[in-house]
């Protein structure tokens, strides 16, 4: 039997709910809490947040585009399962110390006196008319139809932010500069391991298709198709398409406009593929942060100059740590809120990797 001291340390340790989302958000989430052993670590998909938002999901096919349900929800959930970690579907189950977030443009009223920390997952949309609209009308951030708001929205108490590029981007675009600290993302900081690899192609123009379609964007996927073909001016082509995309679809496009022997990939290492390729070619894709770091040359819908400031720092795969130790002191820490970036600093075996790489 456990001693009446084990047991209660057990019972006792601080609960962190960390809140998932697409199957790259889920994937951070874990390698995260994988460095909070002393904790009870809990994880629940992206719930909805309002009577509203309910309704719209679940009477209305608005939301099968998102990681509110469906496939996207089903993803992240299967990996839960598949890697034994606690799921509390909509953080029912326990009172919570700490949340932690993958995005802030849905955030439920009963963690609003909670500490929380968002973690940003990578690329965020463009901003738009409707952003603006959005944010003037002081209307929720998701009837953007986008991202353009996460990370901008000053909700949560701190922000993790990529890179020193994106930590300024969001403080421009509405979040504190006080809340803001640059730890990396995990799966965007250590790009140069993708160098060593399998795949048996080489010198090949890559084009790294998104899921707006599939996501209620508009796309003109066979204008873009001939765009990536002008580009590649006769070089041997490969097309890695979107997970999330109808892939027969896609596939079918592809064969119609590009060129005959174009290599199409509907699943396989989408790093191995850029780390092997000469050029890439994408649209809003984070994977073009890949290409940077690894010195292609890149295409993109965004501002490349603008991708270049903004591109995760790559500390050798120490984000997940870094996110970690952040969690833990803000969930040990008694002080006021606000003044806890103030005092914290990052145990100097990050520090040195992270002022390597944002200098």
């Amino acid at each position: 039997m456990l001693s009446f001291n084990l047991y209660k340390a057990i019972v006792m340790r601080k609960k962190i709910l960390f809140i998932t989302g697409s199957i790259n958000q889920t994937t951070q989430m874990h390698q995260i809490s994988k460095h909070l052993e002393d904790y009870d670590c809990w994880f629940s998909q992206l719930f909805p947040n309002s009577a509203f938002l309910k309704a719209i999901v679940k009477y209305t096919p608005l939301a099968d585009g998102t990681v509110l349900k469906g496939q996207f929800r089903a993803k992240s959930e299967n990996y839960l399962q598949l890697h034994g970690l606690q799921i509390d579907y909509g953080g029912n189950k326990n009172k919570y110390d700490l949340v932690v977030y993958c995005t802030d443009m849905v955030i439920a009223d009963k963690f609003k006196q909670t500490k929380t920390i968002w973690v940003q997952e990578g690329m965020i949309d463009k901003r738009t008319f409707l952003t603006g609209m959005v944010k003037a009308l002081g209307l929720p951030p998701y009837f953007t139809g986008d991202t353009s708001l996460n990370g901008s929205t000053n909700i949560c108490d701190i922000y993790c932010a990529a890179s020193k590029g994106y930590k300024k981007y969001f403080a421009k675009n509405g979040t504190g500069a006080g809340k803001l600290i640059v730890t990396g993302i995990p799966n965007y900081d250590n790009h140069l391991q993708f160098l060593e690899n399998d795949f048996p192609f080489r010198d090949y123009v890559m084009v790294a298709t998104s899921d707006m379609r599939e996501t209620y964007k508009f796309e003109n996927r066979i204008a873009f198709i001939k765009h990536a073909v002008k580009i590649a001016a006769g070089r041997k082509m490969l097309f890695k398409l979107h997970p999330n995309e109808k892939l027969d679809r896609a596939e079918a496009e592809i064969r119609k406009y590009a060129p005959a022997g174009t290599m199409v990939y509907h699943s396989g290492n989408t790093n191995h593929m850029i780390a092997n390729c000469s050029e890439l070619i994408t649209q809003y894709s984070t994977v073009v942060y890949t290409g940077i770091a690894l010195g292609k040359k890149v295409h993109s819908y965004f501002n490349v100059d603008e991708l270049i400031r903004l591109a995760p720092i790559q500390n050798g795969g120490i984000s997940a740590k870094n996110i970690a130790q952040v969690c833990s002191s803000y969930v040990e820490f008694e002080g006021k809120k606000e003044n806890f970036l103030a005092e914290f600093r990052l145990q100097p075996e990050y520090v040195k990797d992270l002022e390597v790489q944002c200098a």
